[in-house]
């Protein structure tokens, strides 16, 4: 076992002269220490975001009104400012025409280019095909696609027109994208005909079709083109394509929505290349702070997504800020995340262009054709900041594996779920050079709350540091903080990535019973956190999914740390089924490792870790072996649905099947009648 808060790496001399918030700091004229420019920024935060527009230059008009006006929930932020998130994106590419911006990769070692100037042409071609479309300032644009150049072309675009952009990954089902995209009723959406995903190519022609024929207010179709397929949104190499499963379709093959205005489809169905036909200007049309930017859902594992709207202002200051000062970049870095269109993570990737970084855009499985493939994909890349899920840590340190060729590689990003302090052990032992930076917040802010800064060391298990603007505090039941205990992770002050609004909320009231009901003007986010006499913070997992023996509150994530240290368990779900003044069982379920078995001796082991390692109250009643456990698509455990499903919830109400990544498992959890 690794020892919580072990300390594994520390910043240099130089890196501390170097980082992006040392010269913002110098440029404050504060002396450099971050507690301290942390506590200013959450005790004045109408100085220090106006600091932060300020010190990036931020393109647009100020206005003269105040920085924050109300409270939560509610706040107001920059009255009579007016700005654009892609002018902002793309400032540099008139200055800088050549400079890298993008680069994209796909299982097969398909790779694609865009410098800034070409970045810019594409999204002036798109966004006049946009136009003619009738796409205009407060209309949406919906996207089922993967994560290529064509799809952040099309964000640029709407976002350039002051139009709303709202994405799904391909590998979504039709009735979770249709969850989705009904209650937004999109104008334009943009489909591709089916994706490649370890080693195999999933159709999805039919299933855009059904998408496009759900959306009655859908003026146009627009077929993005399939993996192999023809493509122009990129320039350079090209290895491997020959060898994709769609190699030589043509762009807008197949589907199943007529393009002749007849019942169930739009009027008009046009392929990429049509809708980027027509030369024309590169403008951006300037809207208030709080205008929406784009739609983003909960994971949807129960009942309907909820529709989150970001605004341009708050999403472009707090990436701003988040990139610059928390991972470092800057525009000689290369900035890699591992995502897909369907999780914030990707919003927060393609912001790297607001800090002048290149984005690595890689769209298959982390894992194909082996365990190190992500690794191998960084070294090729040159990157310097690599980001991924937890998971893919825990599962390299399990492979061990020793990553080469990442000379550049200067941060690690980890989020998605708690790390494991063996997780941080091993990152340092492989990489000693790196910085890992473990995150959590949500897609609710589109960022993350607590994370790392490079002026701070690295400790075992703990994340480093509450992020700036972010008045993160530990709550207990009475609603009082709390400090070196667990208790519920709130913000007593607001950020401005905060949600303008949810979707076709007009009163305001599934926004406030969302974050704002336990307590009254305080956001709580839903997670159990410790913050430690040093301001460094440990995140126990959901707090609606913890454990509660006898009176003992323990986050999940410590349970995991145990039990998926045996080589024989692949993956593994605690649950406690007790209710309120009722005390409950707790079971373990268990996804072997392959080879592996679950025997009698293994089940002895595994009692006697937990009862030594946490407590006797944490030993499971039952410990059964299951096919596989049920994960979102984002790779997060559905611990909170499979808990209602041993309460009797039918499986099928508990959560949503098409916002899973492995539906089939779930109805091994149902109880025997």
């Amino acid at each position: 076992m690794v020892k919580e808060g072990a300390l594994l790496w520390e910043p240099t001399p130089d890196v501390t002269k170097n980082a992006k918030v040392t010269a913002y700091m110098e440029w404050l004229g504060r002396p450099v220490d971050y507690q301290a420019l942390w506590q200013w920024s959450v005790e004045a935060p109408e100085e220090f975001w106006a600091s932060v527009w300020d010190y990036f230059g931020v393109v647009g008009e100020r206005g003269d009104g105040p920085v924050i006006s109300g409270t939560m929930p509610g706040a107001e932020w920059f009255t009579g400012s007016a700005l654009n998130y892609a002018e902002n994106a793309l400032r540099r590419a008139e200055a800088e025409p050549g400079r890298l911006a993008v680069v994209s990769r796909d299982e097969s070692g398909g790779r694609r280019t865009l410098t800034l100037g070409e970045l810019a042409a594409e999204v002036a071609r798109v966004r006049t095909g946009l136009a003619a479309l009738g796409v205009g300032r407060g209309d949406r644009v919906a996207a089922y696609a993967p994560n290529v150049p064509e799809t952040l072309v099309a964000f640029l675009a709407t976002a350039s027109l002051g139009a709303i952009w709202s994405s799904c990954s391909p590998d979504f089902g039709a009735p979770s994208v249709i969850d989705r995209f009904t209650q937004i009723e999109p104008k334009v959406l943009l489909a591709v005909d089916g994706y490649d995903y370890n080693g195999r190519h999933f159709d999805r022609s039919g299933v855009a079709g059904d998408i496009a024929a759900r959306l009655p207010t859908l003026a146009a179709l627009v077929r993005l083109p399939a993996p192999g397929a023809g493509r122009t949104a990129g320039t350079g190499d090209t290895r491997g394509t020959e060898d994709t499963p769609d190699a030589g379709r043509t762009a807008g093959a197949g589907g199943a929505v007529d393009g002749d205005g007849t019942p169930g489809g739009p009027a008009t169905v046009l392929t990429w290349e049509e809708l980027r036909s027509a030369d024309g200007p590169l403008a951006f049309e300037r809207v208030p702070f709080g205008h929406p930017l784009w739609i983003v859902y909960s994971s949807g594992t129960t009942g309907l997504p909820k529709p989150i709207v970001h605004g341009h202002g708050g999403i472009v200051l707090e990436h701003l800020k988040a990139l610059s000062f928390h991972q470092d970049l800057g525009p000689d870095d290369v900035f890699f995340w591992y995502t897909t269109t369907g999780w914030m993570m990707w919003n927060y990737l393609v912001g790297g262009l607001l800090v002048g970084s290149a984005v690595l855009l890689y769209d298959g499985s982390a894992t194909h054709p082996e365990t190190g493939a992500l690794w191998r994909l960084a070294a090729e890349e040159g990157v310097t900041y690599f980001g991924t899920g937890a998971p893919y840590i825990t599962a390299s340190m399990k492979a061990g594996l020793e990553p080469g060729g990442l000379e550049r590689l200067r941060g690690l990003g980890s989020t998605g779920s708690p790390l494991p302090p063996e997780g941080f052990a091993w990152v340092h032992d492989t990489l000693p050079e790196v910085q890992l930076g473990s995150f959590s917040g949500g897609t609710d802010v589109c960022t993350g709350f607590v994370g790392a800064v490079p002026l701070l060391p690295v400790r075992a298990g703990v994340i480093p540091c509450r992020c700036l603007g972010a008045k993160v505090e530990s709550f207990d039941p009475s609603g009082q903080p709390v400090a070196g205990e667990v208790g519920e992770l709130v913000l007593t002050v607001p950020m401005p990535s905060m949600p303008v609004m949810f979707w076709n909320d007009p009163d305001g009231s599934r926004y406030r019973e969302s974050y704002f009901d336990d307590y009254p003007g305080v956001w709580r986010h839903g997670d159990w956190i410790k913050i430690l006499p040093d301001g460094g913070c440990v995140i126990y997992g959901r707090s609606d999914s913890t454990l509660n023996r006898g009176g003992v509150r323990m986050g999940t994530s410590e349970f995991y740390r145990v039990v998926e240290r045996f080589e024989e368990i692949a993956d593994s779900l605690v649950i406690d089924t007790g209710q309120l003044g009722q005390e409950g069982r707790l079971l373990l379920y268990v996804a072997m490792a392959e080879g592996a078995e679950l025997t009698g001796d293994l089940v002895a082991r595994l009692r006697t870790a937990l009862r030594t390692e946490l407590s006797p109250r944490h030993v499971p009643d039952e410990i059964t072996e299951v096919p596989g456990i049920p994960r979102t698509l984002s790779g997060k455990k559905l611990e909170v649905p499979i808990r209602k499903i041993l309460l009797g919830v039918p499986p099928e109400q508990a959560a949503n099947l098409d916002a899973m990544a492995n539906p089939e498992v779930l109805f091994a959890f149902t109880p025997e009648s």
